[in-house]
């Protein structure tokens, strides 16, 4: 890649993640609801044409990093080194809340991200629809990630079990978050029901290449 290419591409990122984070912003602060791709358009002083042609969806302005949580799993699989797909997503858990990743960090901030989405019929059936999207996806990640080229039925099960162990694990964090409004309790609570997830899946697919 040329540098001025490079550049252009790097130029085309930082203006996705500068619209992200206003209309972000403006959800949070406003609701999902009361805001307009207009109104966000003008707050990050681009055209409203620029931010279709970055997210087609206005909920993809808020689910900006469905992308990255699609990556981080890719990369797990693919660099496994000797581990099972179940054990490399368990250590990937650990190395979340290791790391303080905000996908596995609880705060004030990221319980009212949440609660905007609870407040929003668009952006709740959104959220389900990307659930859908990542346990297909991720089901073909596994296959790939042990050389299957055919569908399988139990590929399917497990990212199916692993899409919902994270998302309870996740709502408990939030809870115990609210309760107690410390990362610490809400981060253990959160590898607690993931690892329970986690021995579920090995449980079912006790005997596959997946566990």
């Amino acid at each position: 890649m040329s540098i001025l290419k490079s550049l252009r591409e790097r130029k085309k990122l930082d203006t996705k993640r500068g619209i992200a984070e206003i209309a972000t912003r403006l959800f949070m602060k406003r609701g999902f609801d009361a805001v307009t791709v207009a109104d966000i358009a003008a707050a990050a002083n681009v055209s409203r044409m620029t931010v279709f042609n970055y997210f087609p969806r206005k909920e993809d302005l808020f689910f900006d990093r469905e992308d990255e949580t699609k990556q981080i799993i890719r990369n797990t699989l693919v660099r496994r080194l000797g581990l099972s797909p179940a054990e490399a997503m368990r250590d990937l858990a650990r190395q979340l809340i290791e790391k303080g990743h905000p996908f596995a960090t609880f705060t004030a901030s990221s319980a009212r991200y949440w609660r905007t989405v609870t407040q929003s019929v668009a952006l709740s059936a959104r959220f389900r629809e990307m659930r859908d999207e990542l346990s297909k996806e991720v089901s073909s990640m596994l296959m790939e990630s042990i050389g299957r080229s055919r569908p399988e039925a139990e590929a399917q099960l497990f990212a199916w079990l692993l899409v919902a162990s994270l998302s309870v694990a996740h709502a408990e964090g939030l809870r115990l978050h609210r309760e107690r409004q410390t990362n610490s309790s809400a981060q253990k609570a959160f590898l607690d029901i993931f690892d329970r997830g986690i021995g579920g899946i090995t449980a079912a697919l006790k005997g596959t290449p997946y566990v």
